[in-house]
């Protein structure tokens, strides 16, 4: 460059002109922002369709910035590129470039699942096919998590960087905020359907358990199960060993009592609980002795729960009317207590086995006791001893035994015993604290 050149381009004359007309196309570009600001943020505010939000910000870009080519890649609410909303900002002079930006973006090879390091490798072929422009490029942040990349086209290398303007900044963070909202309100959806979901699984469950308690004969019965969550890994059951028969023989006929608990709570275990519940009722009509009933049932269920990754526990046991002999078999199931009348004692029946699930060749024993009068049976699972209160202490089974002691020297129904049980428990978590485990009572009590 010549001297006189060089005098001429940093001369005073120069250099006002230039802020001249720099100030000139500031106040046309705010001029132009102040016609857009207030629809951007009504817009914003009441948007409820994210294609036509994005189409509006690239209207409002090309208003004010008509000298530019801006891309705008947004990524979905999974962290996914969004391909059917990436949008470019054009004037009509821009009309050619802009298919080819789009042909060049249509024909990249992202991974199916993209990672936002890909992004590095397309802005550098993006500028290598890209050179007669200058490209800026610019990341969509809300609340430090990335919604997306900007990516702005000029080929007037002496202006100011758009990214260092204020109303570019300003409908930069307008669109992040969008996105974000958007993303919010998908997931907010999401997270309701699979309430809905949950809900009707929970509906489902409960109508698997038994809705009232059997009339069997010389016995007044009580159940309750209280799951931590919607669905729950608890179960108990009553099975008539007999069908088609009347309901008033049914009374005097052998009954299965049972009581189980699936590792864990939620959804994993309600579905297991279930699947057990079926394999069990078509185990019982066999007509087997408990210890058998339980072998076969590990047998059958032992795929299944081992690719869960879970195990279940359950006591098994049946009745007998006529003679008053209940035979029971334990699977690793917390023993029921049983209170002695008789004695005024409370004893744990209780017999060797295996949990459900864990070993091929599990072994069960059976045991067997006769009721009398006044002889009461408490079966439940160990969400009931591990409640523990705000300081960390266990209900334990220590209290249980002496809370059943002390009721069953009261004279109290099944159901009265149960929910004084209940209301224990409740008193001992205190208030506004749920329970941390599925727990579940079954009253079994002659009369």
């Amino acid at each position: 460059m010549k001297n006189n050149q060089k005098e001429k381009l940093f001369s005073n004359k120069f250099i006002q002109k230039y802020l001249e007309n720099q100030s000139t196309v500031s106040k046309k570009n705010q001029y132009k922002f102040a016609e857009i600001a207030p629809s951007l943020a009504y817009y914003l505010k009441s948007f409820s369709n994210i294609n036509k939000f994005l189409d509006y910000i690239c209207l409002i870009f090309k208003h004010i910035f008509n000298e530019k080519i801006i891309l705008i890649i947004p990524l979905n609410y999974e962290g996914e590129i969004w391909y059917d909303n990436i949008n470019i900002s054009a004037s009509n002079q821009y009309l050619n470039i802009k298919e080819k930006i789009n042909t060049f973006f249509n024909n990249f090879n992202f991974s199916k699942s993209f990672k936002t390091k890909e992004i590095l490798m397309f802005e550098k072929s993006l500028k290598n096919n890209f050179k007669e422009y200058t490209i800026e490029t610019e990341k969509i942040l809300s609340r430090g998590k990335c919604r997306g990349f900007i990516y702005i086209f000029s080929n007037d290398i002496s202006s100011q960087p758009i990214t260092e303007d204020s109303n570019f900044n300003f409908i930069l963070n307008n669109l992040a905020v969008g996105l974000e909202n958007y993303c919010l309100i998908k997931t907010k959806k999401k997270h309701e359907n699979v309430d809905r979901e949950i809900a009707t699984g929970a509906e489902i469950q409960s109508q698997l358990l038994p809705d009232y308690c059997p009339t069997i004969y010389g016995i007044d019965l009580a159940a309750h199960c209280r799951p931590a969550l919607q669905l729950g890994g608890d179960y108990y059951d009553f099975m008539c060993l007999k069908t088609n028969i009347s309901d008033k023989r049914k009374e005097k006929s052998r009954w299965a009592l049972v009581v189980g608990d699936v590792m864990g709570k939620g959804i994993p275990a309600g579905l297991l609980m279930s699947m057990l519940r079926g394999m069990l009722r078509a185990e019982v009509l066999t007509g087997l002795p408990p210890d058998r009933i339980l072998h076969d049932l590990n047998q059958l269920a032992i795929n299944d729960l081992d690719q869960s990754h879970r195990f279940v526990t359950l006591f098994y046991s049946d009745y007998d009317p006529r003679t008053r002999k209940m035979r029971f078999a334990n699977a690793a199931h917390n023993p029921p207590l049983l209170w002695k009348n008789s004695d005024q004692k409370i004893i744990k029946l209780d017999a060797e086995g295996f949990v459900l699930g864990l070993q091929k060749d599990a072994e069960y024993h059976c045991g067997a006791i006769k009721l009398n009068k006044n002889d009461l049976v408490l079966y439940y699972t160990d969400g009931v001893i591990d409640t523990t209160n705000s300081t960390g202490d266990r209900f334990d089974e220590e209290r249980l035994i002496k809370t059943l002691t002390k009721l069953c020297k009261q004279s109290h129904t099944s159901q009265e015993i149960l929910n004084k049980i209940f209301k224990k428990l409740d008193d001992f978590t205190g208030q506004n604290r749920h329970l941390e485990d599925d727990a579940s009572i079954v009253i079994f009590q002659l009369k």
